[in-house]
């Protein structure tokens, strides 16, 4: 029986999962967090699929390579939205509630950026039931989960350029853990959190499985397309769903005046917010036309958010809101069988690039993509480990990360590593955010190597052993940092705008130099950059 480990308990891992386990393999699940409090909860709005009516797949996969800016892969995105109806029918088999219509068939709302209304919603609560139905299922089945587990590094035999598992610290305990497999999937998810108090993410979305695959030999693609959501809550950059809008919201300006099209692609829309808010001083969401009724039963959570965190009863107030950092574009990149370069290493969510997104991506996709591509992982990892079985190789990966973890604990601690992640936030949001240009990007990049310099000097101040929440955040922080060069060199390369990245200083579209690829991977720790179609 092959072994599958699975590196994230999001939904794209629990997907993965259910489908590798149902394909016979052993399955093993392991998180730095409980599976509940993934990002996937995030995803309020829905999931899009066609279920008949003047609807069509062809609407679907043009609607998406549309909002791709050209970087979508037609091929992939045809399998997206062909298994869509399929996906949705499985979501409701395994008991995710979906609301309804008075016919008592599936409730569908129109997102940003669709021709039609195709994301299947539960409530404003998509994601979050999506993620406790699939959790329920695991228990089911039996799968094994290892809680609390923070990723250090891949195991690979480079030789063969294989994988053969992972290592973890074990944050109760403090120990580092060795993990083989067969085949290794990352579902950890998407480096949003890089951009701190500007992110609607979790402070977990830290990027480690993406800084892990790179140090192991994978390549990355397209790290500098980052959607930035247009709707977040002014003070605390807490997510209003796009199924606001979907339900017929109005954004307007700081003369209360409707300024754009509520439901054009997220890049648009997300500008235009970001241009009204110089001119004007500021934006809001206004669902009060939609009535208590309505939006208690459609919209409650929305209304509850900005209840307790901007202190407003959208039944009567208009929603303060602004542009926020959402959904990474970039991520791992991978083949059709969701592998990356590195054999038995597989991808999957929003830390995979699996060219179905492009420089933006459609709402309402998301779910789609882990579901979709989430079962496609499982079963293809499953077949790969019982293809290949696992050697005993030999690997020194275990006693270097025991060495790391200790030699951490002899950093000085000169210079305050929360600091420094706040200072990272901030300028990312301000010079790698919503607008660019290459003064302000090298400036960053500037930023960026000086502080990989003074990592030795950035030690936890805790130095105990069990349960150092500080230890992690301290290594979270060197996984942003190696991220945030390969982002930022990513944009400075592509010097024109194409979807989530837009240049000041190259404000058109260049199809006959850039409609590539960004592709970055480490030779020997050094970063190196290429495109490709």
């Amino acid at each position: 029986m092959a072994k599958v480990l699975i590196i994230g308990s999001g939904g794209a891992g629990l997907v993965s999962a259910l489908a590798a386990h149902e394909a016979g393999a052993e399955v093993i699940v392991a998180s730095k967090t409980l599976p509940t409090r993934s990002q996937t909860s995030m995803a309020q709005g829905g999931m899009n699929a066609v279920l008949g009516g003047d609807d069509t797949i062809a609407s679907h996969i043009a609607d998406t390579f549309r909002s791709s800016g050209g970087l979508g892969d037609e091929g992939r995105i045809a399998f997206m939205c062909e298994n869509a109806p399929e996906a949705i029918r499985w979501c409701n088999r395994i008991g995710l509630p979906f609301s309804r219509n008075g016919e008592g068939d599936i409730a569908r709302r129109r997102l940003g950026g669709a021709s039609a209304p195709r994301a299947c919603y539960a409530q404003d609560y998509t994601g979050l039931k999506l993620l406790h139905t699939l959790y329920d299922q695991c228990l089911k089945a039996g799968i094994t989960f290892k809680n609390e587990r923070f990723l250090l590094n891949l195991i690979v035999d480079e030789e063969a350029n294989r994988v053969l598992g992972a290592t973890f610290l074990d944050i109760p305990s403090g120990e580092v853990e060795e993990i083989r497999a067969e085949s290794v999937i990352l579902a950890t998810g998407g480096y949003g959190a890089l951009y701190g108090k500007h992110s609607t993410n979790s402070v977990q979305a830290s990027g480690d499985g993406l800084a892990a695959a790179v140090r192991a030999g994978a390549k990355l693609a397209d790290m500098e397309f980052i959607q930035f959501h247009p709707t977040a809550l002014k003070n605390s950059s807490i997510l209003i769903s796009e199924s606001a809008r979907g339900a017929g919201g109005y954004l307007l300006n700081g003369n209360q005046e409707r300024f754009t099209d509520e439901l054009a692609p997220r890049d648009v829309v997300a500008r235009a917010i970001h241009d009204e808010v110089a001119q004007s001083g500021a934006v809001y969401l206004d669902i009060r036309h939609l009535g208590e009724e309505f939006i208690d039963h459609e919209l409650p959570q929305e209304r509850r958010l900005a209840q307790i965190y901007e202190g407003i009863d959208p039944v009567n107030d208009l929603i303060p809101i602004k542009p926020a950092a959402h959904y990474s574009m970039g991520g791992i990149e991978v083949d059709s069988s969701c592998m990356s370069s590195v054999k038995g290493l597989f991808a999957v969510g929003e830390c995979a690039n699996h060219k179905t997104h492009g420089a933006n991506r459609l709402g309402g996709n998301s779910l789609l993509e882990l579901v979709v591509f989430g079962r496609h992982a499982g079963a293809k990892a499953a077949e790969y480990g019982e293809k290949h079985p696992l050697t005993d190789r030999e690997s020194l990966q275990f006693a270097k990360d025991q060495n790391f973890v200790r030699g951490v604990m002899y950093f000085t601690n000169q210079i305050d590593f929360y600091q420094k992640q706040e200072m990272l936030a901030n300028i990312f949001y301000n010079n790698v955010g919503l607008v660019r240009d290459d003064m302000g990007l090298k400036a960053v990049l500037g930023a960026i190597r000086q502080m990989q310099k003074e990592l030795p000097f950035m030690g936890p101040r805790d130095k105990s052993k069990v349960c150092n929440t500080n230890l992690v955040e301290f290594i979270e922080f060197g996984n942003k940092v190696e991220l945030a060069e390969i982002i930022v060199v990513s944009a400075i390369s592509r010097v024109e705008s194409r979807g989530a990245h837009y240049r000041i200083d190259a404000p058109e579209r260049n199809d006959r130099m850039f409609g590539a690829h960004t592709i970055t991977w480490k030779e020997d720790g050094v970063l190196c950059a290429d495109f490709m179609q």
